[in-house]
């Protein structure tokens, strides 16, 4: 494969850590990850991107759980190149749609501000 062939893909894959995170009971813990590669097409950056998942999820005591979602990245990735996207229709206003999906109040994050 060369450079001028192949392509910049953004891949997300989704790991169980429950273990690596020292928690057993529910609700259980995920991480949804994402990721960069160089590839002729989808299914060669998704090759990739599991490949590399699994490697992660044991380095981490963690479950690869076998979802791998992958964006074709227009041109080479510099500062601000956004590297995935996922479109998704709902019936939900936006307040409620973030609640579902983004901000549950499950989500193990901190602040942005020291």
């Amino acid at each position: 494969m060369t450079e001028s062939l192949a392509n910049w893909f953004g891949v997300r894959c989704v790991f169980e850590l429950d273990h690596a995170v020292g928690v057993d009971t529910e609700p259980r813990v995920f991480e949804e990850r994402v990721t960069i590669w160089q590839a002729s097409d989808f299914d060669s950056a998704i090759e990739l991107a599991e490949t590399e998942a699994v490697d992660y999820a044991t380095i981490l005591d963690a479950k690869y759980v076998g979802l791998a979602q992958a964006y074709k990245i227009e041109g080479t990735p510099a500062q601000g190149t956004e590297v995935f996207s996922l479109i998704r229709r709902s019936e939900l206003a936006p307040r409620e749609y973030l609640n579902a999906f983004f901000d549950t109040g499950q989500e193990l994050q901190g602040p942005t501000t020291p």
